[in-house]
């Protein structure tokens, strides 16, 4: 059980804690002098300065447990909170088009980005949804069996953006409205608990640069093409799936685009999937409830569920976030948010 931050109440449903109704009315006032004109944009660097202010003034249980989960994420490396305001009797329809992003301030956008801001700083990149800061996860009508956030389907265990030389450090992820038979989950798994689990053999190959992971189809480029196609590609180098300390590894991986170039490989990177479904945990997201994954030492899928297409299915707003903005400069023209390359 997790420990219980004062001034919150313990959620039944998936998250960790909830935060109690005073704080909860305290967040939104906060959020909506955020969204007070309504040329106010979420994209542009003096709103999200705004916002970074902003968070200082956040109710002390969610900036504690924010701050808390950033110096160590835990054993699952993933923190869910209940009880954000995201505003539901003024919510539109759920998106329904592709490449749905949030460009208006509105308050689960405000939450999101000071939460963000909270962690580190907001990140996107331009060849994935515009390049926007916050972006909508939605069905789409058509893309069903799509391997994305527009799908629908079962999405295999990833990180986000593995491929790239800066992926984010944090993934933050806002409900605001539920599917409607209540059956899609979030599917986290953390590598502090599933490394245990790996034969020392195993462990050892995954340290191994010997697998290619290429940009995922959310970035327009398909299901990731064959070894030796990427392998011949100049900005596709082969990378290990686990680095860094031992004992406490960090993961790129994505099971649809991450291939392995041996035997070997191939049978490390089958025991790291069962590993991470056996302990695997599902969440069950209801509207307020707000998931940061440490993208670095956790990956993330999603179970099927049954869209309708009638303005009400299931909607989360997504936003990365990096700890060192500095660290990717020479990707990001003017200093922005926006990695272009």
């Amino acid at each position: 059980m997790p420990e219980t931050t004062p001034g919150t109440t313990q959620s039944p449903a998936a998250a960790d804690w909830a935060l109690d109704p005073a704080d909860a009315d305290a967040c939104e006032r906060l959020a909506r002098t955020l969204c007070t004109d309504e040329h106010d944009q979420v994209d542009h660097p003096e709103w999200v300065a705004r916002a970074r202010d902003a968070w200082e003034d956040l109710p002390l249980p969610l900036r504690r447990a924010v701050r808390r989960f950033r110096r160590h994420s835990g054993p699952r490396g993933t923190l869910v909170i209940g009880g954000l305001p995201v505003d539901q009797a003024a919510l539109p329809a759920t998106p329904s088009v592709p490449g749905s992003v949030q460009r208006r301030a509105t308050v689960p956008a405000a939450v999101l980005t000071m939460v963000a801001c909270g962690l580190g700083e907001p990140l996107a990149y331009r060849a994935e949804k515009s390049g926007a800061l916050v972006q909508d996860v939605v069905p789409v009508p058509g893309q069903e069996s799509f391997h994305g956030n527009a799908g629908s389907v079962p999405l295999s265990f990833h990180t986000e953006n593995g491929f790239h030389p800066h992926p984010p450090d944090y993934v933050i992820f806002l409900c605001l409205r539920a599917d409607h038979d209540r059956i899609a989950g979030m599917r986290v798994a953390g590598i502090r608990q599933a490394l245990p689990l790996l034969t020392p053999a195993s462990r050892q190959t995954l340290f191994a640069p010997e697998f290619i992971t290429t940009p995922p189809p959310s970035f327009g480029t398909g299901t990731g093409p064959d070894a030796a196609a990427a392998a011949s590609e100049p900005d596709v180098e082969p990378r290990p799936v686990l680095s860094g300390a031992v004992e406490d590894p960090d993961i790129r991986m994505a099971q649809l685009v991450t291939t392995p170039l041996t035997p070997r490989a191939a049978a490390a990177l089958t025991e790291f999937g069962r590993a991470c479904e056996a302990t695997a945990r599902t969440l069950r997201l209801n509207p307020g409830d707000l998931v940061v994954i440490d993208n670095r030492v956790t990956v993330h899928g999603r179970t099927a569920f049954h869209p309708r297409y009638d303005g009400a299915d299931r909607w989360l707003q997504r936003t990365y976030v990096t700890t060192d903005l500095r660290r990717s400069r020479d990707h990001r023209p003017n200093d922005g948010h926006v990695l272009a390359r």
